[in-house]
């Protein structure tokens, strides 16, 4: 009972940190059916969105996972120049802004794109990237590259000795692949679909932009509609209620799946992968390579280069956007690290206190930003708040990511060194400091890198509530789209972009800056 009560005690922060999150996500939701009298059935447009999210995800993650298992054999049995470099860019997905990189596909694939100009020049009609089979193309863009890095960890935890004894025994590519690789396959291409398929569930801003229209709505989109145009909370509760159970599904599954062991221990010699020296297969993994580095490195060139020459044309508007995304990036970032912190330690000693704290993920944003809006209406005009409440929704939202990347460190902390710090009364800001910091740097570098990253190129809450005078720099990259601003458009992808990497790059490198110490 008494080391029950400690465990508590010391918890307290984290405890208060999920209940806050658990408090503002049930209220926002309480309030958003409390206004729309509890909801209602859904309609034809709502099963419509239901099947075309279903649909858009169970694709997305189909092609992308399909599409990654090769380029992820190849990177496995190859080794060249600029790898690394590679494998670094494959950690993108997260990084990218959404609006950066569909406005890099439009200049591609787009009507004017270079893609329909080669059309152009033998007499054929431009490309039309509007509808499914748009989203499909860009959530490959995004999901091809971390279906990839997953399978790739599969790869690369099979032992050398295993290829060793392929070897000795004179298997081919085929029987290697059967009996080595088939198995590791087995085991790790469900989670692939499964997270490339949850990603896909909630995705907003690339059905926003390329959605096409009505037979092209997601659910999350629909929501958006609700709010926007129709102000119909009952609608939009109804659809917010399918969209969590759907991503709670998700949720659920994905804890429910357990990869086995692996294919046992090795020596950790180097690896070499005697089954692809043929020449056949040098040209494939070196087609298949320069296919993806093409597909992805394209429309980011483009984006450099017409970012670059449309720089000179940003209005002020871009700057004022620009230092209000930053100013509210920030924020996100303490708020949503400071709390997943708080939250994962205090799961070491209680493992139900990070439940709470991944609420966020299986509820819209949309919906969570209009509940608050709702409550605070009686007392203040909501417009005031939009960059605070942007503030809030965007931590809410980082903070199961945040939560991913701290909780395996702070878990190893306490299971290595936690008795030895009990014994030495080693609590409180002390333990923090001496004990935690030093060895969790490096996951709250890159926590703080990833949050701040996807918070910066945000699409979700400020687009709903903004007046015109009011942006955050995806929004007014978003607003001079529709005015076809083009070249000024594609100097805010650069700016946005630019600032996204140095955000990512700065938390990241500070991690890491004297960890070893």
């Amino acid at each position: 009972m008494a080391v029950g009560a400690v465990a508590i005690r010391r918890a307290w922060p984290g405890i208060l940190a999920a209940a806050l999150v658990a408090a503002f996500v049930l209220a926002s939701l309480g309030a958003v059916l409390w206004f729309a009298g509890g909801g209602g059935a859904p309609g034809p447009g709502d099963w419509a969105a239901l099947r075309f999210t279903l649909m858009q995800a169970s694709l997305s993650a189909v092609l992308s996972v399909a599409l990654a298992i090769p380029t992820a054999r190849a990177l496995a049995r190859r080794n060249f120049p600029g790898r690394g470099a590679l494998i670094t860019l494959l950690g993108a997905p997260f990084i990218l802004p959404v609006i950066v990189a569909v406005l890099g596909l439009l200049a591609v694939f787009g009507r004017n794109g270079i893609v329909s100009q080669g059309l152009a020049l033998v007499g054929l009609p431009p490309l039309s990237i509007y509808g499914l089979h748009g989203v499909l193309l860009a959530h490959v863009f995004f999901n091809l590259p971390l279906a990839t890095r997953i399978l790739l960890q599969g790869w690369q935890e099979i032992p050398a000795e295993r290829f060793r004894l392929a070897a000795a025994l004179d298997m081919g590519p085929a029987q290697v692949m059967r009996f080595l690789e088939g198995p590791m396959l087995r085991a790790m291409v469900p989670g692939a679909l499964l997270a490339v398929f949850g990603l896909c569930l909630s995705s907003f801003a690339v059905v926003l932009m390329l959605g096409g229209g009505p037979k092209a709505t997601t659910l999350e989109l629909a929501i958006y509609q609700a709010f926007r145009f129709e102000f119909d909370l009952g609608r939009a509760a109804t659809l917010a209620a399918i969209q969590a159970v759907l991503v709670g599904a998700v949720l659920w599954i994905g804890l429910r799946i357990m990869r086995p062991d692996g294919q046992g221990l090795g020596h950790d010699r180097v690896l070499r992968r005697w089954d692809g020296e043929g020449w056949v297969l040098r040209v494939q993994d070196g087609a298949v390579l320069a296919l993806v580095s093409v597909f992805l490195l394209v429309p980011l060139g483009l984006i450099v280069a017409r970012g670059a020459a449309g720089l000179g044309q940003l209005p002020p508007s871009v700057w004022e956007a620009f230092w209000a995304s930053l100013a509210v990036t920030l924020a996100s970032t303490l708020l949503g690290v400071g709390m997943a912190l708080a939250i994962g330690l205090a799961s070491v000693r209680a493992g139900w206190v990070e439940v709470l704290g991944m609420m966020g993920i299986a509820t819209s944003p949309l919906v969570l930003g209009t509940g608050l809006f709702l409550l605070v209406n009686p007392w203040i005009n909501p417009a005031r708040l939009a960059f605070v409440v942007t503030a809030a929704v965007n931590a809410v939202m980082i903070l199961p990511f945040a939560l991913r990347v701290l909780t395996p460190s702070l878990r190893r902390i306490e299971t290595d060194y936690g008795r030895l710090a009990d014994s030495l009364g080693l609590t409180g800001w002390a333990r923090l400091q001496l004990l935690i910091w030093p060895r969790a740097r490096r996951s709250l570098g890159f926590a703080a890198g990833l949050s701040a990253a996807m918070a910066m190129g945000d699409l979700g809450v400020i687009a709903l509530f903004a007046d015109p005078r009011q942006a955050t720099l995806p929004l007014q990259m978003y607003r001079l789209m529709g005015a076809y601003r083009m070249e000024a458009a594609f100097g805010a992808a650069l700016l946005l972009l630019a600032t996204s990497l140095a955000l990512f790059w700065i938390f990241d490198r500070g991690g890491r800056g004297d960890a070893d110490a």
